[in-house]
């Protein structure tokens, strides 16, 4: 009888890449294994089936053999499907892995494991985040213990074999027809197990510790940003390397300005006289007072862009706007005089007949339209009635 394709036997094409054989084989493994289909010889050979396919193919050398001579290129190097060592994977460690959730211990040895990233939320005025600054954080880690050099045995002693997996850091079980690798549940995938443990760290071969570090802020940075400081997080387990401290920034809300990406908004109040005859005025900025020019009959809500007075974006050399909006003050605390020259003022207004007020006019001409719009649709509900 003649044997299956191996291309078909995990469904994938004869040009397929090794992440989409990969991927196959992972499907074909979870559908037939033993484990989901007990007492089914049928999806126990299908597995041997799809197991042998991948070990051939996920071989360049055994896979060109194969493309070329077909499985006459093959037969002798494979041995039925089950070779490739005393494991019983056949080189497929990794992706029994993947599916059963297994770690392997890299070789064996005591394995490393790199530490832990941080973060450390600063809080910047709008100052400091436009004009860059320098700044000293206390940042509260585990780094490696100096009493036991991380080893986190007691002086004198040191970390001994794991009888349990001989050093490996794994165990194997046995599942049905094959094993597979678990991480050792005795020394945790270490390797090695202290009896004497080192009396500052406990055995864990690190120390909680603060460590202050300089942080120079670039100029631009705003909320969300982020720095990294490579190497400054937590100590690695057992020599791994340490992780990464990343500085997230938040600015502080500041009394004049708000900050929208490069630009800045403020609001300038001045007096209703001045926005009626126009004049100017000073406008405060970052890099000091600029005087304005406001035109005679300025209406509240005007805004006015000044150019080049925003910040310069952290990314590129773009500087944005500083956007000020004019806010008309009506006087308070009149005196009777005062209001005596307003009611005349307004008199004035009135008897000359002309449209002083745009704003006012035409939400009249509005409000008047409505309420003739009403008035006509309570006429015609009350005619059908």
């Amino acid at each position: 009888m003649s044997k299956q394709c191996y291309y078909e036997i995990l469904s994938v094409s004869k040009s397929c890449s090794e992440a989409d054989l990969k991927k196959a084989y992972r499907r074909m493994a979870m559908k037939f294994h033993p484990d989901r289909n007990p007492d089914n010889h049928e999806a126990e050979v299908k597995f041997k089936e799809v197991k042998e396919a991948y070990e051939i193919l996920s071989d360049s050398q055994k896979r060109a053999a194969y493309d070329q001579f077909g499985h006459a290129g093959v037969d002798g190097s494979q041995g039925g499907g089950f070779g490739g060592g005393s494991s019983g994977f056949g080189g497929f460690g990794d992706i029994f892995e993947d599916i059963f959730g297994g770690s392997r211990g890299g070789g064996g040895g005591t394995a490393a494991y790199r530490g832990s990233d941080l973060q450390y939320n600063l809080e910047l005025t709008l100052e400091e985040a436009v004009f860059g600054t320098s700044v000293d954080i206390r940042v509260p880690s585990k780094q490696t213990c100096e009493t036991c050099d991380g080893s986190g045995a007691k002086e004198g002693s040191h970390p001994e074999t794991c009888g349990t997996c001989h050093g490996q850091g794994q165990v194997r079980i046995q599942q049905g027809f094959f094993s597979v690798q678990q991480t050792c549940p005795h020394c945790h995938g270490a390797g090695t197990v202290i009896s004497d443990p080192c009396d500052d760290c406990h055995g864990e071969g690190r120390v909680e510790q603060k460590k202050t570090l300089e942080v120079k802020i670039p100029e631009g940075v705003d909320t969300g940003d982020r720095i990294r400081l490579s190497g400054e997080g937590e100590a690695g387990i057992n020599g791994g390397p340490s992780g990464d401290l990343y500085v997230q920034m938040h600015l502080k809300e500041h009394e004049i300005f708000t900050r929208d990406g490069n630009d800045l908004h403020c609001v300038m109040p001045i007096p209703f006289v001045q926005a009626a005859l126009g004049g100017n005025i000073n406008v405060p900025t970052l890099s000091g007072e600029v005087s304005l020019k406001i035109p005679a009959e300025t209406q509240s809500g005007k805004v006015f862009r000044l150019r080049g007075k925003g910040v310069k974006s952290v990314r590129s050399s773009m500087t944005g706007d500083l956007l000020c909006r004019i806010d008309v003050e009506t006087p308070i605390n009149l005196t009777s005089k005062q209001k005596k020259l307003l009611e005349q003022f307004q008199a004035a207004l009135d008897k000359g007949g002309e449209k002083h007020s745009p704003q006012q006019h035409g939400w009249g001409n509005k409000a008047k339209s409505f309420f003739e719009e009403v008035k006509g649709w309570f006429e015609n509900e009350a005619d059908t009635k």
